[in-house]
């Protein structure tokens, strides 16, 4: 049973996910063309300028740039029809964001969570694409979860050099050939669709693979349990030889999108378990909004659970803090998953 039907929420029907798939991508079109401009016409400095500090994150000044951009678009753009309430980063879960503007909280028929620029360090400083993402969930009846998401979009926001930048977006249930993918120029706003493809890898050999530890914070716990991973999959006596690359992109949503593109094969993100295994109290986690584009991935074949193989049913608010693990495919997930359980059980007992 999902998480909307234990919640008595039901489900949104096929004509009214299309609508709110292709309302996601023309409202992210949209924060990208002035995410970009904006930051075409700054300095590194201007961009890496800290506006806040909230419960959920830091805020940068390139932030503020997509965050007001959104209000607005929702203000000009969203159907009086399709009343919702969004969840963004940046903006406390008190705030109470609903669309129409006259609407009340408890009338929005949907929760859209969005993460305006999720990869803002990478961006801010031109070293790597960031992304728009977006995900909507039905919200009468109860308070939706990650798992309840029905329709998901998540735009590219490419370094300066770059001018082509990829969308995709998914409604639950539409499978691989479901997916919508395009590759848009920015300078001619033509576009080209392709077909992203997991990769079918049944092993970690030879292949990418993220454990995320960005931050100070538990660094040192992180890479022991990755090691411990490791060998237990291929064994002590192998690990000098062991071909298994590493990436460190700080970009959940990124991190989603190289599993969808087959070239990582699998994401491991444990630090709310180490952060609250040392006491870290305050220290970075992944929230629900850096995760709401999970649905694209899982209809191209991939996997994405909590570390101990259960559903994500996290509530789409801006201050949970979700530990996860992403696979590009059914096989790989069943060939590590168990020996990530025993890593755990040793590592971390006290969070399982």
């Amino acid at each position: 049973m999902s998480a909307s039907q234990q919640h008595g929420m039901g489900t949104i029907d096929p004509e009214t996910r299309e609508r709110l798939r292709v309302l996601l991508c023309e409202m992210q079109a949209a924060i990208q063309r002035d995410v970009i401009t904006a930051r075409d016409q700054s300095t590194f400095e201007d961009r890496s300028r800290i506006e806040a500090v909230t419960e959920a994150d830091t805020v940068y000044q390139i932030d503020r740039v997509s965050e007001e951009a959104i209000v607005a678009w929702f203000e000009a753009h969203w159907p009086a029809d399709l009343p919702v309430r969004v969840v963004m980063e940046g903006v406390t879960d008190e705030a109470r964001l609903v669309f129409p503007p006259d609407t009340s909280p408890d009338a929005a028929l949907y929760t859209c969570i969005i993460d305006p620029i999720d990869g803002t360090r990478g961006l801010m400083y031109d070293k790597r694409s960031a992304w728009i993402l977006a995900g909507v969930a039905p919200s009468r009846g109860g308070v939706p979860t990650l798992e309840d998401i029905e329709v998901a979009a998540m735009t590219e926001l490419p370094v300066e050099k770059q001018r082509r930048a990829d969308r995709l977006s998914a409604v639950q249930g539409c499978g691989p050939e479901g997916v919508h993918v395009e590759r848009v120029d920015l300078d001619t706003g033509s576009r080209a669709s392709f077909t992203p493809r997991p990769s079918r890898a049944g092993d970690l050999h030879h292949g990418h693979v993220g454990f995320s530890r960005f931050f100070t914070a538990g660094k040192s716990l992180l890479a022991e349990i990755e090691e411990a991973l490791h060998t237990r999959l291929y064994g002590s006596d192998r690990l000098a030889e062991l071909a298994i690359f590493e990436d460190q992109y700080i970009c959940s949503g990124g991190q989603l999108y190289e599993l969808c593109m087959g070239r990582d094969r699998m994401i491991v993100d444990l630090r709310p378990l180490a952060h609250r295994a040392l006491d870290l109290a305050g220290a970075m986690d992944c929230h629900p909004y850096d995760l709401c584009t999970m649905l694209i991935l899982r209809e191209l074949g991939g996997v994405v659970t909590s570390p101990t193989g259960s559903p994500l049913d996290i509530p789409l608010d801006t201050t949970s803090s979700v530990a996860w693990v992403g696979y590009a495919n059914p096989e790989l997930a069943a060939h590590v998953a168990p020996m990530l359980g025993e890593v755990l059980d040793e590592y971390l007992p006290a969070t399982r």
